[in-house]
């Protein structure tokens, strides 16, 4: 028989600029399409499928744990154990009633409000002076703590008295500012940083110092009433 020769049925391939091959046959390209859509549609189904189960699961793991913190799954876990180990459940048993009893929670505190801040303006008073008021300040505060103290300062060696325990601020005396600002007023920067601290600090009352005289311990503790109270004399007879 002559010989026969079989067609060429392998899918015609073009070489593209780069060197790799295409398929250039409409009908192959229709079906990876046709197969990639149908591919896609699988994958979607086993994702429902799944969120599905695991959505199953998860409503089967809450049954179970409600089961479990029931009293009736307790009583009936309880007479199983009784029914297989007597010995061994009636030990349990024993160890749970000699166990203390949970102490209550205790209440919490209710939070103390905080002390209300008093500005002192000390403004015109050397180190040593601002040395002897802000001493003055933190023991009165040791005698009656009823407030935060917060001191505004000109004196720029205000920072070696931090260790006093006060809110020190600073604000550059009067001569100072004018001479590098002389387009502001010092006494408008003055009441813009009162306003600024009040704010900040939430004061309650700003206490303007004098600088020819400033209070003193004795002064202080003049504001605080610590004498009791007179007790009335019984009528004579």
């Amino acid at each position: 028989m002559p010989d026969v020769t079989e067609p060429d049925v392998t899918e015609p391939h073009v070489t593209t600029p780069d060197g790799s091959t295409g398929l250039t046959d409409p009908a192959r390209v229709d079906a990876l399409v046709v197969r990639l859509r149908t591919i896609e549609q699988q994958r979607d189904a086993w994702r429902s499928r799944f969120d599905q189960v695991a959505g199953e699961r998860d409503d089967e793991r809450e049954a179970i744990r409600r089961l479990r913190a029931s009293g009736s799954y307790r009583l009936g876990r309880t007479l199983v154990d009784l029914a297989r180990s007597p010995l061994g459940a009636s030990r349990k048993l024993v160890r749970k009633a000699r166990r203390k009893p949970a102490k209550p929670a205790r209440r919490k505190k209710a939070a103390t409000p905080p002390l209300p801040t008093h500005l002192y303006v000390a403004i015109g008073l050397d180190l040593a002076a601002l040395r002897d008021f802000v001493l003055a300040v933190r023991r009165r505060l040791l005698v009656e703590n009823d407030h935060r103290a917060v001191v505004l300062t000109d004196e720029p060696a205000f920072s070696l008295l931090r260790k006093a325990g006060l809110i020190l601020e600073y604000l550059p005396d009067r001569r100072t500012w004018e001479k590098h600002r002389p387009d502001r007023p010092w006494d408008g920067v003055l009441a813009e940083r009162l306003a600024h601290l009040s704010r900040d600090h939430g004061a309650a009352q700003v206490i303007f110092v004098d600088p020819d005289a400033p209070p003193g311990l004795p002064d202080l503790l003049s504001e605080i009433d610590t004498t009791p109270p007179a007790h009335p004399s019984l009528p004579q007879s």
